[in-house]
């Protein structure tokens, strides 16, 4: 058995950020020795502001229009050599547009007196966002936003899955000596004297008040919009610099023009107090319903959906059979290429995600402090048990978190599944997801309520050839594109066959279950709408299949509306609020999204007129894992010491007073404890889950005790 590493990740990383500290101070030391070696030290030089103000803005000027386009042309790596100066012709407008707030982030530099080394870092930062931009879109769809920092750890988490250890490495080399390189010229930088603060200062507020002039007669005129529906288009068609700043500005839902209890009755009419008496009133009906399954795959399309390739068999065989024969059709979402937790929001809650600022998470903002009616709560009112299994970590998007907000039950993620198996590219296999639901559905006492996100389809996607023997062949224009697309389809095919054998299951248990099936977006491969046979690059397909009878019907619907539908097929109509709202109006009605986002910022934002002035859902106690880890004792055998208990996994950890300590996992039943300690500590070990990374999700206490 592999021992578990004694010391934690981020003990780890504190241990060698300490040590390159310490390396890069002695090399800043090395080099400022040497280089004044070559430079002697001289008398600090001054310029006068007062004879180079014009000049100097007018340089300010220069740097932003090449900086804009060095931003745009990587901002259009995959699109071709030169795609951003081709941008930047046919597009001068727009392009000017983009450098006037360059250029009036630099004019603060006037205000100091060491104003070129202000200048110069004011610029990196802006070359920093272009460059991270490019990086980003090398391996997803989706530009970089400000809401991408609320996601670095779970980034740097699978930084090794789209970079190798040499790229990494080197990224770390080049930001030391970029480091090292910002303090020299720190050091050496002139200083301005006679500066007229007061004229710095018109300057810049000239600056200010031109950038927002402009900004609104670009949206006046329609040039520019300030609701990105398509994040990636949006980029492209209005620049790096807006649309970065406009998605760093913008965030939750905007209070309606005229907000009121007048407003929001006035949109539910007669169903207010439907919706009230819906929430409070708990039922234990759930056994006149069907089991109800949300099955969300990851990146999951079918090859007849791609113009640019061919295929030799059919790698999704299960759910095109399953798409001619139950209710299917188009499934617009919000996310393209990456994205997978906002698809899940519209999915559970009805809510758009597009109500919220561009590239916004609310997984990573309100819902981690906010509770939400959700499919889960309404099912839970009439007495479901409500599960949600994902073979990823329980850290990512702080599902561990939020999900309890949602109103789950249960929350079982891969740290707390056994016999898992990966991909080439080390995402989890979805297969070991079959008997984890069944085992859910067939131990209830009552029906169940599954929300299960799949993992397998993940990229990044190999551009050379990873199976020796594939399922399916593709024919495609080149080698890369040829390589990228057979690995992913190849795992499309294990992932519908995951789907054939999760419906057998459900078949010979005889259990009656409504079930939706849906890709949560298009996968990261570049794809160009010429060549992509669906409405648009944010179009995926469903399938509701069901065990019922329920009759076929053909829908193209948007994620957010499939919610309503479910529950409407699993015989729970007119439940919630967003849900009521969706099936009882038409989609074509005049105030149909505008009358959604007042009751979601109702909800979520306001005072919660729709629930007579407080909300009903209370924050779930939430289990980790549908099988509850138990310590039964701790017994020795020779020189070492042994855990006895129920339901441990390979990501079990035996730990004492928070520290984790060296643990080999021998079976559901049994630990081994790899190192020595005091007798006396023995009474206090516990048993934690950790994720791949060493951080701790959920300590059970010991024996004997209560959690």
């Amino acid at each position: 058995m592999q021992e578990k590493e004694t010391v934690t990740f981020r003990e780890r990383i504190r241990v060698i950020l300490g040590r390159l500290l310490v390396i890069l101070k002695k090399i800043g030391v090395f080099i400022r020795n040497i280089y004044y070696k070559i430079f002697p030290k001289r008398e600090a030089r001054y310029y006068d502001a007062e004879k180079h103000e014009k000049k100097y803005l007018l340089l300010m000027a220069l740097s932003a229009l090449l900086i804009n386009l060095y931003m745009e042309e990587f901002a259009r790596i995959t699109t071709g050599a030169f795609a951003g100066l081709i941008w930047a012709v046919t597009h001068p407008l727009m392009f000017v547009f983009n450098a006037l707030f360059i250029f009036t982030s630099m004019t603060f530099a006037l205000l100091f007196k060491r104003r070129r080394f202000v200048w110069f870092i004011i610029g990196l930062l802006w070359v920093a966002l272009g460059t991270i931009n490019g990086g980003i879109l090398l391996s997803r769809m989706t530009p970089f936003t400000l809401y991408d920092l609320q996601n670095v750890a779970d980034g740097l988490t699978i930084a090794t899955t789209y970079y190798s250890m040499t790229q990494i490495t080197l990224a770390i080399i080049v930001a030391g000596l970029l480091i090292a390189a910002i303090i020299l010229i720190f050091i050496r930088s002139e200083k301005w004297r006679n500066i007229n603060y007061k004229r710095s200062i018109a300057v810049i507020l000239a600056s200010v008040l031109v950038t927002f002039g402009a900004t609104y007669g670009m949206i006046e005129s329609g040039r520019v919009d300030t609701f990105f529906g398509n994040l990636n288009y949006a980029y492209r068609d209005y620049g790096l610099a807006y649309c970065f700043l406009t998605t760093s500005v913008s965030g939750g839902i905007s209070k309606p023009k005229g907000y009121s209890s007048e407003l929001i009755e006035g949109i539910l009419e007669d169903k207010t107090e439907k919706g009230l008496d819906t929430a409070l009133e708990q039922k234990d009906d759930s056994l006149d319903h069907p089991n109800i399954i949300v099955l969300q795959m990851e990146s999951f399309t079918v090859a007849q959906d791609y113009a640019n390739i061919e295929v030799s068999k059919d790698p999704t065989p299960v759910f095109n059979e399953l798409y001619k024969k139950y209710s299917s059709g188009s499934f617009e979402v919000p996310a393209c290429g990456a994205g997978t937790a906002n698809t899940e929001f519209e999915v559970l809650t009805g809510i758009s995600a597009k109500f919220f600022g561009p590239g916004e998470y609310p997984y990573k903002g309100k819902l981690r402090e906010h509770t939400l009616e959700s499919m889960a709560y309404v099912a839970r009112s009439h007495g479901y048990e409500c599960s949600a299994l994902h073979d990823h970590r329980a850290l990512f998007y702080n599902r561990n978190e939020v999900y309890a907000n949602l109103g789950f039950d249960t929350f079982t993620s891969v740290e707390y599944m056994n016999h898992v198996s990966f991909t080439p590219t080390n995402w989890c296999k979805d297969t070991v997801l079959t008997n984890e639901i069944m085992d859910i559905m067939l131990n209830s006492k009552s029906r169940d309520f599954m929300h299960v996100i799949s993992v397998e389809g993940h990229g990044a996607y190999p551009t050379e050839r990873v199976f020796k023997n594939p399922y399916t062949e593709v024919t495609a224009p080149d080698e890369e594109t040829k390589w990228k697309y057979e690995y992913y389809l190849n795992e499309c095919h294990e992932m519908d066959t995951f789907i054939g054998e999760l419906i057998d299951a459900i078949e010979e248990s005889g259990e009656p279950t409504v079930m939706i099936i849906y890709g949560d977006h298009i996968p990261a491969l570049d794809v160009k709408e010429e060549n992509y046979k669906q409405p648009d690059l944010y179009s995926t397909r469903y399938v509701i299949w069901d065990n019922i009878g329920l009759p076929k019907e053909d829908l193209d619907i948007h994620s957010y509306q499939s919610g309503a539908i479910l529950l409407e097929d699993a015989g729970l109509p007119y439940e919630g609020i967003l849900f009521d709202y969706q099936q009882s109006n038409s989609p074509d009605s005049k105030d149909y999204l505008k009358d959604q986002e007042a009751l979601a910022y109702d909800m979520l934002y306001g005072k919660q007129y729709s629930y007579g002035g407080k909300t009903p859902y209370k924050r779930v106690n939430m289990q980790m894992g549908h099988k509850k880890i138990e310590i039964r004792d701790v017994v020795k055998i020779g020189d070492r010491y042994y855990i006895r208990g129920k339901n441990f996994t390979e990501r079990s950890i035996i730990s004492l007073d928070g520290k984790q300590l060296s643990t080999v996992y021998l079976s559901p039943t049994l630990l081994a404890l790899n190192q020595s300690i005091d007798k006396e500590d023995i009474e206090r070990l516990e048993v934690s889950q950790v994720d791949k990374s060493e951080e701790e999700i959920l300590t059970t206490v010991g024996a004997n005790e209560e959690l």
